[in-house]
C-alpha cells in the first residue's frame, strides 16, 4: 500500500499531466488557426503522450492500493504570437513538469519506496527526451526566422508524427 505523502504527490501529479495534455490541444487548436496542421499533428501527439502518463500515473496509484482523486483542470492559454512562441512555452512548461517528477522522485526516495523510485526513473528519462525536442525545434525555428519555405518544410516533417505508447509501459 502506498503511504498518504506519496499519494497526495502522484494524485497533483495526474492533475499536472492531464493539464499538460490539455495546454498541448490547445496549442494544436493555435496551430489549426494558423493553417499549420503538420504542427497542429505535433502538438496533438504531444496531447496523447501527456494522456498517456496520466494514465500511467492513475493505474500505478490503483495498483497501490492509493486512491486517485481528480481535480480541475486548469483553462490553458489559447492564443500566441508565433511558432517559436509556442515551442519556447512547451520548453518552460516541461522544465515545470521536469520539476515536479524529481520532487515525487525525492518522495519517494525520503519514504523508502523503491517502487515509486524505479517508476520516477521512466518519468525523469522520458523528460529528457521532452525537454530535448523542445529545444531542437526551437533552434530550427530560429534558424529558418520562423516563417517562409522552412515553415513549410517543419509543418510537412511534423505531419508524419504518430503517438506510439513506449513498449512495456
Amino acid at each position: 500500500m502506498i503511504n498518504a505523502r506519496l499519494e497526495e504527490v502522484i494524485n497533483k501529479q495526474i492533475n499536472a499531466e492531464l493539464y499538460s495534455a490539455y495546454l498541448y490541444l490547445s496549442m494544436s487548436a493555435y496551430f489549426e488557426s494558423v493553417n499549420l496542421p503538420g504542427f497542429a499533428n505535433w502538438m496533438k501527439v504531444q496531447f496523447e503522450e501527456e494522456q498517456f502518463h496520466g494514465l500511467k500515473f492513475f493505474n500505478y496509484l490503483i495498483s497501490r492500493g492509493g486512491r486517485v482523486k481528480l481535480d480541475t483542470i486548469e483553462v490553458p492559454k489559447f492564443e500566441w504570437k508565433n511558432a517559436i512562441e509556442v515551442f519556447e512555452e512547451t520548453l518552460e512548461h516541461e522544465k515545470h513538469v521536469t520539476a515536479l517528477l524529481n520532487n515525487i522522485a525525492e518522495v519517494a526516495e525520503e519514504e523508502k519506496d523503491r517502487a515509486t523510485r524505479n517508476l520516477m526513473i521512466w518519468f525523469i528519462d522520458e523528460q529528457v527526451e521532452e525537454e530535448g525536442n523542445a529545444e531542437k525545434i526551437i533552434n530550427e525555428l530560429k534558424m529558418i526566422g520562423g516563417e517562409g519555405h522552412g515553415m513549410l518544410m517543419l509543418d510537412r516533417e511534423f505531419a508524419t508524427r504518430t503517438f506510439v505508447p513506449p513498449t512495456g509501459a
